[in-house]
């Protein structure tokens, strides 16, 4: 019985990590960014992009860029999306800052792509914990791997745990669909594993507020694999001491500053 647990365990982990790297070959996904150019009052064009670009107000202005003239992005949101032949120009908005962002499906790093790190599946990192809600969801704000910027999130709640009979606490962010989410930092951040944060996706809380925290399927950040993205850093009340070895490892060991 035992080995049959075991077998089905490793089987769902491997298609999660299938459909995981299925997601992260996506031909305009975050592997396919090239550039992250940042806008000003001022009229400015790139080599690689049509037109000249600008900030205003609470637009993007484009002149000379077809079917286009003035975007207006959401904070936070992904960008509008901009055709340019075979790449699409995301125009973003973070922290009151527009930005283009540039996807290639010809980018080296999505061409290089052979797959993400791990560690390897194990049981001992499916932990139940308990979720209590807050009386109202509160807004916790972090910085992002990109100076100057922050982000806002939807806290709903805390979820307590043990790991070999210690306490642990994380807060969890939420949506719509009741799911829930949490960003973490532990002791391997920065040395096996990304330094700014790795998602954990937790399915909606049971009756009387069970969860389930897979640690093998905690994920890395955009951030992880492109200089490109604007990732937001885990909140201070979500950095373990404990070594949380389980799940994706750093892509880029070089690059962990």
């Amino acid at each position: 019985m035992t080995a049959s647990v075991t077998t089905e365990f490793e089987q769902a982990w491997q298609q999660w990590r299938a459909e995981r790297e299925e997601g992260l070959r996506a031909q305009h996904g975050w592997l396919s960014l090239t550039a992250l150019h940042w806008l000003t009052d001022e009229a400015a064009s790139y080599p690689e992009l049509p037109g000249t670009w600008r900030a205003d107000g609470d637009d993007v202005v484009a002149d000379g860029v077809d079917g286009i003239s003035r975007l207006t992005p959401v904070e936070g949101a992904p960008g509008i999306e901009v055709r340019d032949g075979a790449r699409i120009v995301e125009v973003i908005r973070r922290t009151g800052n527009f930005a283009l962002r540039v996807h290639d499906p010809a980018a080296s790093e999505l061409a290089d792509f052979d797959g993400v790190p791990t560690y390897a599946p194990d049981r001992r990192w499916q932990i139940e914990g308990q979720f209590t809600a807050f009386a109202q969801p509160r807004t916790i704000t972090t910085g992002a791997v990109v100076e100057g910027l922050e982000h806002h999130h939807n806290a709903v709640g805390t979820i307590t745990f043990e790991i070999d009979g210690v306490a642990e606490r994380l807060v969890a962010f939420g949506g719509t669909t009741g799911d829930l989410k949490v960003l973490f930092t532990d002791a391997t951040s920065g040395k096996t594993t990304y330094p700014a944060a790795r998602n954990l996706a937790i399915e909606a809380p049971a009756a009387g507020g069970r969860v389930v925290l897979d640690f093998n399927r905690a994920a890395n950040l955009p951030c992880a694999f492109s200089d490109y993205a604007t990732c937001p850093v885990a909140p201070k009340e979500n950095r373990l001491s404990v070594a949380i070895a389980a799940g994706e490892q750093s892509p880029r060991r070089s690059g962990q500053a």
